[in-house]
This record gives C-alpha cells, sequence and structure tokens, in this order.
C-alpha cells in the first residue's frame, strides 16, 4: 500500500508569514522543507501519518534540494501546474492532499479529488 500523498506549495506556504523571507527565499524554503520532517510519520491533524511528502519550488529556490522524508520537486515553469502535475501523476487511488491557500490552485486539485490544507497546517 501506498503511503498517503502531501504535496506542498513551498512559494504559498513561505509567503503566508512575513518574516522576512523575501530577503532570502531559497533558505526560508529550506526552513519550511526542515519543519516538513517534523510530520513524515505523525502526519498532520486532519491527514494522519506516515506520509509521502512533496515539496514543489519555483524560483530563487530552485537550489534547494531533497532529503530523506521530504521530496523537492523544481517546477521548470509555473508552481502550480507542477503541483498539478504531481497530484494527477502520483496522488490517484491514494489519500491525496496539497497545502496551499492559491484559490485557483485549490480548485485545480479537488478537481482531481485531492484534499486542500491551509499553509498553517505545516507552519
Amino acid at each position: 500500500m501506498r503511503l498517503p500523498l502531501l504535496v506542498v506549495d513551498a512559494a504559498n506556504v513561505v509567503g503566508s508569514v512575513p518574516d522576512g523571507w523575501w530577503r532570502d527565499r531559497a533558505g526560508a524554503t529550506t526552513r519550511v522543507r526542515d519543519n516538513l520532517l517534523g510530520v513524515v510519520d505523525p502526519g498532520l491533524p486532519t491527514f494522519p501519518g506516515p506520509l509521502e511528502i512533496v515539496l514543489v519550488v519555483e524560483g530563487r529556490a530552485r537550489g534547494v534540494e531533497s532529503v530523506p522524508g521530504v521530496r523537492v520537486v523544481a517546477a521548470g515553469g509555473s508552481g502550480d501546474d507542477e503541483i498539478v502535475a504531481v497530484v494527477r501523476a502520483e496522488g490517484a487511488d491514494r489519500p491525496c492532499a496539497v497545502v496551499t491557500a492559491d484559490r485557483a490552485l485549490r480548485e485545480r486539485v479537488t478537481a482531481l479529488g485531492a484534499e486542500v490544507l491551509g499553509p498553517r497546517s505545516v507552519r
């Protein structure tokens, strides 16, 4: 049985807290990635683990690398399009949730059967 899939919109989660992330996007994204390690096994209150976690990055955060427990996928273009592609390719036939507050992205992934969780769920 495949683990539930949690796909995280890195740009949206990073931008959800005005902590100076704009001065170092890669550093802020690295902190989000590292914080996600704490939910790999237990999961989230509404999305229990253990989880497979995919962090989709774009722009200046493209250099952030995967670590055991969190796979980082660098979007070649739009981060939203990459998230939809991951959900479509890997989210079928298992629980799948996307972490984002982006309304248009929420609509796109729920149409594919994914749940949506807000950025605070992983902060």
